[in-house]
């Protein structure tokens, strides 16, 4: 299995690892409630430099980059990202990225690391000549800080000025002597950075995030946080056959730009309807809904389950699932079939679960 520069580092704070997307990564340090807890209410951090990070630049880059995603770079100023998503031909989506304007045609694209040789593969087969893609997954590494005190953290170790920067921009500069990208981006439904710095400077970056009271924290607490916020997860929520249309998407999906890679495929589901919508959906009690299971409604199936956690902030199950269209209406009563048993639950927009519980 592949390492992070940080393995020696979770090794050192007794993290539980397991194996993700090829990588050895640690799945929990204290515990998934208290790791979750820690970002919510104070500040927790993440390795993430297991996801891969891609140089495009060179004559016709911005070119490039409008048709192979659905978002429109076009818009982007220098030291501004946004998030997008990989379609195919189909219409499916292929990954969902974030695209990081550096300058007039030079950018950064960070993908899944489930993703990263298939992503690579597809955008080296859409590559004009005059542009270049390198990638520098292994030169730098990469943690997410965040919480509601993490900002304010995060510029104490930089050293430099950082909480003026809004969500979705980012500065280029220096740390430990590396250099370095602060993103006001991250995963969780909270604030804070994504830190990418080179790979010799990240373990002393980490270490002096924990030296003043940062949690560490694993996938299992991200993989919480996330449905929490009712973010999409690739082979979960979107993969190559999902069209942005039934998972809401549509927000990163900019027609007006142009055709790019599957924008006729996608303005047909939208012109035809989909037949399904994700959902977000809360359970009664602490029954734990998981990847799979029905969706009933009035007993009969109408849906599946994406993704499903226990809530320690809501104290109840809650998730996101694939629900026919004609019942994917938020305040529908619905249950949850849980090995067998019928749980009762509720469908909310996604965007809602942390702020509607049963």
């Amino acid at each position: 299995m592949l390492k992070t520069p940080l393995y020696q580092d979770h090794l050192n704070l007794s993290a539980r690892m397991i194996e993700f997307a090829g990588w050895e990564m640690p799945v929990l340090y204290s515990g998934i409630l208290e790791e979750t807890l820690a970002v919510r209410r104070h500040a927790g951090m993440f390795d993430i430099s297991h996801m891969g990070r891609v140089r495009v630049e060179g004559q016709g880059a911005t070119d490039f980059l409008q048709k192979v995603t659905s978002n429109n770079v076009a818009t982007l100023k220098s030291s501004e990202a946004q998030y997008s998503l990989l379609p195919n031909e189909q219409g499916g989506v292929i990954d969902d990225i974030i695209v990081y304007r550096e300058a007039e045609e030079r950018y950064l694209v960070v993908i899944n690391a489930s993703n990263t040789e298939k992503d690579l593969t597809w955008l080296r087969l859409h590559l004009p000549e005059t542009v270049s893609l390198t990638e520098i997954t292994a030169e730098y590494a990469m943690i997410a800080v965040q919480g509601p005190e993490a900002p304010r953290l995060v510029e104490y170790v930089a050293g430099t000025p950082l909480t003026h920067l809004s969500r979705f921009q980012f500065l280029r500069t220096t740390l430990k002597g590396g250099d370095a990208y602060f993103c006001r981006t991250g995963y969780t439904g909270e604030d804070g950075f994504e830190i990418i710095v080179e790979a010799d400077k990240i373990s002393e970056v980490w270490t002096a995030f924990h030296d003043i009271g940062v949690a560490p924290c694993g996938l299992g607490s991200r993989d919480v946080l996330r449905v929490e916020a009712g973010y999409p997860l690739y082979g979960h929520e979107i993969d190559d056959t999902t069209s942005p249309v039934e998972a809401s998407l549509m927000w990163v999906v900019k027609p007006a730009k142009g055709n790019f890679i599957g924008s006729s495929a996608i303005a047909k589901v939208k012109s035809e309807g989909a037949s399904r919508k994700l959902m977000g959906f809360v359970t009664e009690g602490r029954n734990v809904p998981r990847q799979g299971y029905t969706i009933l409604v009035n007993e009969k199936p109408r849906g599946i389950v994406t993704s499903g956690v226990f809530s320690p902030m809501k104290e109840c199950g809650l998730g996101m699932a694939y629900v026919e269209t004609e019942f994917a209406v938020a305040g529908q009563t619905i249950s949850v079939d849980v090995r067998g048993r019928s749980i009762p639950a509720k469908l909310v927009p996604k965007k809602d679960l942390l702020v509607i519980a049963l």
